[in-house]
């Protein structure tokens, strides 16, 4: 099965209707958010087409797909206007075999692990920074930022296929890849 995770569109609506398209391109299961869905957050400079009306219009149009954690710009007024649940501090799937902890990464991360065993990912957005790798017996996963990304990196998404986990940049390019077989 195929999953897409994405992390802080910061609402921008012309990020998160590229992230719509490439997800319906992509034929994935379900869409991942990895919270900092509506708001830009007072550090960071207004992301492109800032409208997060519009954000809202287009993710819940497909509600029954995306499964997402909160992030630490999200607050109770953005559960008032999205019709899917975004107030969970984390959410633990089993995909394609694979453990997940998911969480926005604020409060879990590498410096600071949830409960995890051998073999299990923690797999977060936050820093904005993409990241796809081992450390010790478990793996730590960032698919970078939709909107706003830092450190040079190109704006990013992941895809899960299979036991490949692939971040990917809108031109289509792999930035990055770890193969969990």
């Amino acid at each position: 099965m195929k999953y897409m995770f994405a992390s802080d569109i910061h609402g921008s609506a012309w990020y998160c209707r590229r992230l719509l398209e490439e997800y319906r391109r992509s034929a994935a299961e379900r869409l991942i958010l990895l919270g900092d869905i509506l708001y830009h957050g007072p550090r960071n400079d207004l992301p492109r087409e800032y409208a997060p009306k519009e954000v809202i219009a287009m993710l819940n149009e497909i509600k029954d797909e995306i499964y997402a954690v909160r992030g630490n710009c999200e607050a109770e007024v953005d559960q008032m206007v999205l019709d899917f649940p975004v107030m969970a501090d984390y959410g633990v799937f089993v995909l394609n075999g694979l453990t997940f902890y998911a969480t926005h990464g604020h409060v879990f991360n590498q410096d600071h692990l949830p409960p995890m065993k051998a073999g299990d990912i923690l797999i977060h957005g936050h820093t904005h920074l993409l990241k796809a790798d081992r450390i010790g017996d478990y793996y730590v996963l960032n698919p970078g930022s939709v909107s706003i990304p830092k450190g040079g990196n190109p704006a990013t998404y992941a895809i899960l296929q299979d036991r490949l986990f692939q971040i990917l940049d809108f031109d289509k390019n792999v930035v990055r890849e770890i193969d969990f077989s």
